[in-house]
């Protein structure tokens, strides 16, 4: 369907926005603008939203407000925040009475005129998404990044055209209830993650699983060969496979082996044309083993699209995204850095592992149900002081003590960043690594991860 058609199919239809917040936003401007008789449904009350209410009204638009915001939705169509369920009782009832439950994501792979490569994962997906823009922009190509990332896409549909390429993070959220799957699906890894959300560790990969289970035979699915998850993926395909991996040789896709020359290891790519070395790892500026698996990720996705040169030029300039292992500054000697984005144990093990020395970390906050056994051991192999802030800061320090290898380690619990910040400059020494990497969500006192690496990196920045 293309967009123009399905705006026109909600003319003579109510519809739902459930929540006001940035990811819909544009959506409720969009159906106003096209005399769609929109209700935005969102459990912050009129004084939180401040002006925007006024502002949503004067539009249009009917505002449905506070604790009782899903209560009785009749609309004909019904988009739901990503974050929510779509089988809680309200939703549930409404869709039994009629209603059309989608979301802006669902509706944008509909009326996308334009390939997609989405990427999906535990851990790394954000990297691996931007990399695979930049490096297709570099190539000439029209790009619009959206999903997780960017921004919505859906009511900036009108003006992609058919030869430019969409490239989204999509998370277990926006995939719960997907039906379409891009043209190019890659799944980073897989890791139990989210479980304060999902039911448990088989929904959310299930979830996972919808980013490829609609592909058809001309579509690509990435693979990474190396996590046990995604590697029992392989067969399910419907399309070409294509493999990442770092421990072995694969048939199609890329691998590491020490370069042409023989110095040094490099990401090697095998097609149907043959193989070659495409990146020195030498060549890549982001440090840590996670982010070459993210670049192999990301050279089997642009197979074809993209020229070699500019993989190698772009590796040696990137520097990352925010809030991912992110170098704030240095100071005295010390480097601190903003790891935000590491809202999961793997993820901060995956920070820890990207250092040759131990580093003073700065962990915790708002537990979303997953073990932190494997972080415990990992902490204390690579860190040697702990500072602790945050609702899950017992459970982060019984996975420390509690690890066979556990020998003392020195843990301090503080009230909060500033406090952290100024324990760790004060025992910090020329040539240390000072990194904030929570292992948690942020949740318990911020509105989001990157609210959480901004107050950091500005409490870090005024250190004199």
């Amino acid at each position: 369907m293309r967009f123009e058609e399905y705006l026109s199919s909600l003319q003579n239809k109510t519809v739902a926005v459930i929540g006001i917040g940035v990811s819909n936003r544009p959506l409720v401007e969009l159906l106003l603008s096209r005399g769609v008789a929109v209700t935005a449904c969102d459990k912050k009350d009129r004084a939180a939203l401040g002006p925007l209410a006024e502002e949503l009204e004067g539009k249009g638009c009917r505002l449905q407000l506070g604790p009782d915001y899903l209560k009785d939705l009749r609309e004909d169509v019904i988009f739901r925040t990503p974050g929510m369920r779509p089988d809680l009782p309200e939703l549930a009832a409404a869709v039994g009475r009629g209603s059309v439950l989608t979301s802006e994501m669902e509706v944008f792979f509909q009326v996308c005129p334009c390939p997609i490569i989405a990427v999906t994962g535990s851990d790394g997906k954000t990297t691996t998404t931007t990399i695979i823009a930049e490096l297709l922009r570099a190539a000439g190509r029209t790009v619009h990044l959206g999903g997780n990332i960017g921004h919505p896409l859906l009511a900036e549909t009108g003006d992609i055209s058919e030869g430019d390429i969409a490239v989204l993070e999509l998370s277990s959220f926006q995939l719960m209830t997907m039906t379409h799957s891009p043209h190019i699906a890659v799944i980073t890894n897989l890791a139990p993650n989210h479980l304060d959300v999902h039911r448990d560790y088989a929904e959310y990969i299930s979830a996972k699983e919808n980013i490829f289970t609609h592909q058809s035979a001309e579509d690509i699915a990435v693979f990474n060969a190396d996590n046990e998850v995604t590697r029992s993926f392989i067969g399910r395909e419907r399309g070409a496979l294509r493999l990442f991996s770092r421990r072995e040789t694969v048939e199609r896709g890329t691998y590491l082996a020490a370069g042409p020359s023989g110095e040094g290891q490099a990401i090697w790519l095998v097609n149907e044309t043959g193989r070659r070395a495409v990146l020195p790892l030498a060549g890549i500026k982001l440090p840590g083993v996670h982010n070459v698996e993210n670049y192999m990720a990301a050279i089997a996705a642009v197979d074809g699209l993209v020229p070699d040169e500019i993989i190698r030029d772009f590796a040696g300039t990137f520097g990352g995204v925010e809030h991912r292992i992110e170098l704030v500054r240095e100071l005295d000697g010390v480097r601190y850095y903003n790891d935000s984005i590491a809202s999961s144990p793997s993820r901060t093990i995956a920070g820890l592992n990207s250092f040759p020395e131990r580093v003073i970390l700065i962990a915790g906050g708002k537990d979303k149900g997953i073990s932190y056994d494997s972080l415990g051991p990992v902490i204390n192999d690579h860190v040697k002081l702990l500072i602790l802030c945050g609702a899950t800061a017992g459970v982060i320090r019984r996975s420390v003590e509690q690890a066979e290898n556990y020998s003392g380690l020195e843990i301090v619990d503080v009230e909060n960043y500033r406090q952290a910040v100024s324990l760790a400059r004060g025992r910090a020494e020329a040539g240390d690594v000072v990194i904030l990497s929570p292992a948690s969500t942020s949740f318990d006192r911020f509105a989001n991860f990157m609210e959480r690496g901004r107050v950091f990196k500005e409490i870090v920045n005024e250190l004199k």
